[in-house]
């Protein structure tokens, strides 16, 4: 009862800890940034495969993803407030294996260090985010993807500012990012175990069991919602990793200048993240997941066939509505299965991410055998698949399945 009455209570937003851990998000995403931002060096300093190169965002990709889940299980079960700071500990070892390795098999057991820190961090640090809310969740998880996606569009600046100068060598500078990383999460992580006392497992906290109709309801809305970030996942992966490659070999630009065509697009998928959270307060999170895929299908199918001016707007354009979902996806997650807040986390920020950097090897394989732009033809379908939207369920039906379970 008590436990009850302290969940149901109104707590205010704590803007220092969620802009702490947004910034945080930032830092831990621009190290993930680095290892696409330093593909063409690598492509060129070690005579690297296209298939190669999509080993390594896989490997980064589903050491992250895989893990996440596993602990946002655990840390539902059992609270882990310092793991934050513990996992960017090992992010800094992967940065620094990076700058100094000399082959292939060296890059890819630097990337799992770096994805193992990922995966300790994102779903504690979502988890941070829900605690800090307040009354004001969507606001909340806006302020922390936004930290995250503004990081990964990091990359094309990175490649342009440290990696075409420096080379590989310029990663050594991402250890003291992690560092400072570090220091914040300390911070972070003792404001976290101040407050376990007002957030017991809210796991236990949730009273009737749930019918196996029901269940199975949950369960194919929570597949199907993986299945969708997924597609959107592998467009990206494709846009971010393989497009500036296009660009270099189809429309004869340099390394340098297709740096700025891909951090527009990631650019202007922060701005959609940032506009995701308000829009679906409006029209619903379900109309918005469903806009966000196939609203930029029209345009993501026209982009392999567009003369170099047309890219840049189209690019502005996919960015911001293919990503206004980013943070949308994990909040209707969080409602679709209460309670559980660091596995769902994990499940729709990792798990299908994952299943996305299985599609980014795909797309390097596929890029060696067919080439680039049969690999973007491919890439321009995917957003299609966002019709399927159709059969999740509406918010209203979300309100009402958790109010039966009160």
């Amino acid at each position: 009862m008590q436990a009850a009455q302290r969940m149901s209570a109104p707590n205010p937003t704590v803007y220092p800890i969620l802009f702490a851990i947004g910034f945080v998000h930032l830092l831990n995403d621009s190290m993930q940034s680095v290892v696409p931002a330093v593909f063409p060096i690598l492509e060129k300093s070690m005579n690297l495969t296209y298939g190669q190169l999509g080993w390594i965002g896989f490997a980064l990709s589903m050491t992250s993803s895989i893990m996440q889940p596993v602990v946002g299980w655990l840390t539902d079960k059992k609270s882990a407030p310092y793991v934050l700071p513990f996992g960017m500990g090992l992010s800094m070892i992967g940065m620094l294996g990076l700058a100094f390795a000399p082959g292939f098999w060296y890059v890819l057991m630097s990337v799992v260090f770096i994805g193992l820190g990922s995966a300790a961090f994102h779903p504690e640090g979502s988890r941070v985010a829900y605690m800090a809310a307040g009354g004001r969740r969507g606001l909340a998880q806006s302020i922390y993807q936004v930290g995250g996606n503004l990081g990964q569009s990091l990359a094309p600046l990175m490649t342009i500012l440290i990696f075409i100068p420096l080379g590989q060598f310029g990663s050594i500078w991402f250890t003291f990012v992690a560092a400072l990383a570090v220091l914040v999460l300390l911070f972070v992580s003792r404001w976290y175990s101040s407050q376990l006392v007002r957030f017991p497992k809210t796991v236990k906290a949730i009273g009737k069991t749930i019918s196996v109709t029901r269940k199975k309801q949950v369960g194919f809305a929570i597949t199907l919602l993986v299945f969708l970030v997924f597609a959107r996942s592998w467009y990206s992966a494709g846009i971010s990793n393989y497009f500036q490659f296009y660009l270099i070999e189809d429309y004869g630009i340099s390394i340098r200048e297709a740096q700025y065509f891909i951090f527009l697009f990631l650019a202007s998928g922060v701005i959609g993240t940032f506009l995701g959270g308000p829009l679906a307060d409006r029209f619903g999170k379900r109309n918005v997941i469903l806009f966000s895929m196939v609203g930029s299908a029209p345009f993501a199918l026209l982009l392999p066939h567009v003369s170099l001016v047309w890219i840049y707007p189209l690019f502005f354009i996919i960015g911001i509505i293919i990503l206004s979902s980013f943070s949308v996806t994990v909040v209707y997650a969080q409602e679709l299965i209460p309670g559980k807040i660091g596995t769902v986390s994990g499940l729709i920020v990792g798990l299908a991410f994952g299943m996305g950097a299985i599609g980014s090897a795909f797309l390097g394989m596929l890029a060696d055998v067919w080439g680039l732009y049969a690999t973007m033809v491919l890439c321009s379908i995917l957003p299609l698949i966002g019709i399927l939207t159709v059969f999740l369920p509406s918010d209203e039906k979300l309100r009402r399945w958790e109010a039966e379970q009160r």
